[in-house]
């Protein structure tokens, strides 16, 4: 389990562990974790657990959240990321052993894909889009998406293990291997597509050009 530490000009003020589904932050005394500063909205963002994943989602918040000193309306915390709201530091931290590093694509509605790449060593985007997001630098290889607003982007595939799809919705990992990539489902009701035909097994070995689908969204698998 994750817990976050909240300090003020580098003292520690409280830690509190992450247990429930959702947690709360604001400055109103209802919250969760309450943080009573008027740099601080009343309702200001919310922590969200899927399976062993924090996400923190701004509010709408009068001053806006910030990680690792971006902007974020919604994206996924990694150990070590330091969430910023107004002028307090909480930094998010988790148990030793989580044995891969994982770079979370959300697909959110009509307004297409979008990354929170964190752990992909790329700025953190907004969940609305790819925006800030250039194409795939130099690597072993990458996913492009093909439709929605975020279509012609790329994100290069840097860890281990890479989870795309939508929580609650339907999920799949790309899993760098010695032998290549495979694709494995993870979560939901239907199966993610490989050119168009169901995943059947466990996983599936991917090739240069394989399409995949899940969620809505087409990404085609791009090895150099």
């Amino acid at each position: 389990m994750g817990k976050l530490v909240v300090s003020l000009d580098g003292v520690v003020i409280k830690e509190v562990q992450i247990t429930k589904d959702k947690t709360t932050l604001g400055r109103r005394p209802y919250n969760d974790i309450v943080i009573d500063n008027l740099a601080v909205s009343g309702e200001h963002a919310v922590l969200q657990m899927v399976g062993a994943d924090v996400f923190i989602e701004d509010l709408n918040s009068t001053n806006g959240t910030y990680i690792n000193g971006k902007a974020i309306k919604k994206q996924l915390l990694a150990h070590n990321d330091t969430v910023e709201i107004g002028k307090y530091k909480i930094k998010y931290l988790v148990e030793e052993g989580n044995e891969y590093e994982k770079t979370m694509i959300v697909r959110q509605g009509a307004g297409g894909p979008a990354v929170s790449p964190s752990y992909a060593q790329t700025a953190p985007a907004p969940v609305s889009s790819f925006g800030n997001l250039g194409p795939a630098s130099n690597g072993t290889a990458s996913i492009k998406v093909l439709n929605g607003a975020a279509a012609g982007r790329e994100v290069t595939l840097t860890k281990v293990v890479t989870t795309v799809g939508k929580p609650g919705v339907q999920v799949a990992s790309i899993t760098k291997r010695p032998g290549g990539y495979v694709l494995a489902h993870v979560e939901g009701s239907s199966r993610p597509t490989v050119n168009g035909v169901p995943l059947v097994g466990d996983s599936v070995p991917l090739k240069n050009g394989d399409v995949i689908e899940l969620a809505g969204t087409q990404m085609q698998f791009i090895q150099a």
